[in-house]
């Protein structure tokens, strides 16, 4: 992989600016006026250095890549005593960069498809290699080639699910849920949530969902009622 552009370069500067205005206005708010203001440069400068801003934004995939590699190979040993382990919390850091820099992730998978992204390429071997070492362990369930696409297509499906979700009805039991859900599918480990629930949580939770719309039975202030006495017995864990 080329080496990374030093703090002063300017095309480094541009990304860096590129990056900034993606998450903190999203991608409307990448303009090549805009990026080069950020940048302290004019216009000519992001196509001199990029042709156009297709390929600015193939630079922020790639700056994106270099920046969730460098935190992988701080996480993570070369040789792990548990290859399940190192799976849960690889797709973990996946999952939290995603949830954590949601503009910067959605252009990365944008251009994963691009073979001219070093950096991508260097983290699909990474994953590959996770996978081998499954393998070689015993605990895969299928073969290599679609574990990794099922770690990869979990990992980014958690991420559109949760930030396409409302803020008020984001539940972290469901990131927990889908990674174990992979877990099982790759693996032949036991996943680490409970496979059923029974109780009065559960019970709450099926009793709600049959009820019907406009029970006759009940006033509409007593359904209301009701259905709120259900709501919080179904969020006991």
């Amino acid at each position: 992989m080329a080496p990374r552009d030093t703090t002063d370069s300017p095309r480094l500067r541009i990304v860096e600016a590129a990056v900034g205005l993606l998450e903190s206005g999203g991608p409307d708010a990448v303009s090549t006026r805009a990026v080069a203001a950020a940048a302290g440069m004019q216009p000519p400068a992001i196509y001199r250095h990029f042709g156009d801003k297709d390929g600015l934004l193939e630079a922020v995939a790639e700056h994106g890549y270099e920046l969730f590699l460098e935190s992988k190979r701080a996480q993570f040993d070369d040789t792990p005593e548990d290859p399940v382990a190192e799976l849960r919390r690889a797709w973990d850091l996946v999952v939290e960069f995603g949830v954590s820099r949601p503009g910067l992730f959605a252009v990365m998978t944008r251009a994963a498809g691009s073979s001219s992204q070093d950096a991508h390429r260097a983290g699909l071997e990474i994953l590959h290699g996770r996978v081998r070492r499954l393998a070689a362990a015993g605990w895969l369930r299928v073969g290599e080639e679609l574990a990794a696409q099922i770690i990869q297509a979990t990992g980014q499906g958690a991420v559109v699910t949760w930030h396409s979700t409302p803020a008020d009805r984001r539940d972290p039991a469901l990131l927990t849920v889908l990674r174990e859900s992979m877990v099982a599918a790759v693996t032949r480990a036991e996943p680490a949530v409970p496979a059923a629930e029974s109780g009065p949580a559960a019970a709450a939770r099926a009793l709600r969902a049959a009820l019907p719309d406009d029970a006759d039975v009940l006033t509409e202030a007593e359904q209301h009622l009701l259905r709120e006495w259900l709501t919080r017995l179904a969020a006991q864990s």
